[in-house]
C-alpha cells in the first residue's frame, strides 16, 4: 500500500492521535490501535462522550513513535477551537474510515 507523505500508515506498533467528527461536536483521543479504537466508539463502548454522541466521521489521524509524545500532541491539540482540529485533521486524512475519503469502510 502507497501512503501519501500526512496519510495514516498502517498500524506498526506506534500511536495514533485521532479526531472524531461526533453527533454533537469532535472528539480527540490517542491509541496503538487505530482500527478497535474507532469500532469500540462506533460500537458505543468507547469514551462517555462518545457514547452520548455517536461518531459520524474519523476526520484524521497523525502516527506517533510511542505513547508520550501522543499525549502531548493530544493535550494542545484538544486546547484547539473545532476549526482548527479540523484543519490539523484535513493534514492527516483517514482514507478507508468513514468521513476519511476515498473508501469509507473500516477494516477488520
Amino acid at each position: 500500500m502507497t501512503t501519501t507523505a500526512n496519510s495514516v500508515p498502517p498500524p506498526s506498533g506506534g500511536w495514533y492521535l485521532y479526531l472524531l467528527e461526533c453527533r454533537r461536536g469532535t472528539y480527540v483521543g490517542i491509541t496503538n490501535d487505530l482500527n478497535k479504537r474507532y469500532r469500540a466508539h462506533a460500537a458505543g463502548k468507547g469514551a462517555r462522550f462518545t457514547r452520548a454522541n455517536p461518531p459520524l466521521a474519523l476526520l484524521g489521524a497523525q502516527p506517533f513513535p510511542d505513547r508520550a509524545s501522543a499525549s502531548r500532541a493530544e493535550y494542545r491539540l484538544k486546547r484547539q477551537s473545532a476549526q482548527q482540529k479540523r484543519a490539523w485533521a484535513a493534514q492527516w486524512p483517514c482514507p478507508g474510515y468513514p468521513g476519511g475519503e476515498p473508501d469509507a469502510t473500516v477494516s477488520n
